[in-house]
């Protein structure tokens, strides 16, 4: 008895989530589609985001106690897996239920890069760097990140403003049987070279000690448990948001705000929780696990989001412009200039976390500006 009470306290979000969406499933309609004014939407997003976002810390914690059970990376790897599997279906969703744009999927994708690697790398390295003077990571595993993410980020986000079978930002139906194609080879590489040939580049070399006894306040019961709670806790966030999209679509539509906004808004949704796990582990002068999870996002969201919105253009005949714009693009350029130059060395410190923050509020001002 006082075990089940112990797990009804644990799982709180995740009761909070289904009581939604039994709502929101049995009456949320008529809430949906009388949206007008401020009330209603900003009352119904009030709702929606925190109790999404409580279940996508339920997500992380879940995921957390498998990566303490199962170890590195295979720990790392499905807490990332989790969290760009919550983005890839929020997307869909907006994609084949929001009104049509283009460019949504690119601008998610996007927004992901610039939170993660300049927002979240930049807040942890800072952090862990005003701690700890220099922090050490593995160079092997952040160089095996940046070779595949690098080339995938090109041929998606810059190559398709060059191609002229098509109008600019797009490409033709070869070329984007070619781009879910390499998407998914280059991804599916990667996980072998990561969970199989070459796992010790994801470790900090001699192993941490402090990463097998030190587990927070987390409660680690078995992994066929943690396994059943994760996918409950992503059963709700997953229906709940085709609800999210039309409440985003409509805000964005009558404050006439910039279309980008909206993969702002969940990418932020999504990387809250994973984003949180980086910093701590970088204030615990854990940075290997903080680089792992970090760039292992960066390469998960172009790696599993390219294909998913390319098959959606395929199978519905929607336009897709995957190109960015010229200002984007210097962005994202110089991003991964950057991000080579920090993890050129085996050591990081607060000046490489400036740099990145000073980019990531770029990425900001010239999304309203």
């Amino acid at each position: 008895m006082e075990l089940s009470g112990k797990i009804v306290r644990e799982e709180t979000g995740l009761l909070v989530g289904l009581f939604t969406l039994i709502s929101f499933l049995t009456i949320g309609n008529s809430w949906l589609y009388e949206m007008s004014g401020w009330v209603v939407p900003i009352t119904l997003f009030a709702w929606l985001f925190p109790v999404m976002l409580w279940l996508s810390f339920g997500v992380v914690r879940h995921a957390d106690c498998l990566a303490i059970k199962l170890g590195e990376p295979y720990g790392t790897l499905i807490l990332t897996i989790s969290v760009i599997s919550i983005e890839v279906i929020m997307i869909t969703a907006m994609m084949i239920t929001g009104v049509e744009n283009p460019t949504l999927g690119r601008d998610m994708m996007f927004a992901v890069l610039m939170i993660v690697l300049n927002g979240l790398i930049g807040i942890s390295l800072l952090c862990g760097g005003l701690r700890h003077l220099e922090q050490v990571h593995n160079l092997q595993g952040a160089n095996t990140f940046l070779i595949v993410l690098i080339p995938l980020s090109v041929l998606t986000l810059i190559l398709p403003n060059f191609t002229v079978s098509t109008e600019p930002g797009t490409y033709s139906l070869s070329q984007m049987i070619f781009g879910i194609s390499a998407s998914l080879a280059l991804y599916g590489a990667f996980l072998v070279i990561q969970t199989m040939r070459h796992q010790r580049f994801f470790m900090i070399p001699g192993g941490d000690p402090q990463d097998e006894h030190d587990h927070g306040d987390l409660i680690i019961r078995s992994v066929s448990y943690h396994a059943v709670l994760l996918l409950l806790n992503m059963l709700p966030i997953v229906l709940l948001s085709k609800s999210m999209a039309k409440i985003i679509d409509y805000k964005i539509a009558s404050l006439h705000a910039p279309i980008a906004l909206g993969g702002v808004l969940i990418a932020i949704l999504v990387l809250a929780p994973e984003g949180l796990a980086a910093i701590n582990s970088a204030l615990a002068n854990r940075l290997q696990r903080s680089v792992n999870i970090c760039l292992g996002s960066a390469l998960a969201t172009i790696g599993l989001t390219v294909p998913a919105i390319l098959i959606i253009g395929l199978v519905t005949g929607e336009k897709i412009i995957l190109g960015l714009s010229p200002v984007d693009s210097v962005l994202l350029v110089l991003t991964l200039v950057v991000s080579i130059v920090t993890f050129a060395s085996t050591k990081t410190n607060i000046i490489h976390g400036i740099v990145h923050l000073i980019l990531f509020i770029s990425y900001l001002v010239m999304v309203f500006d």
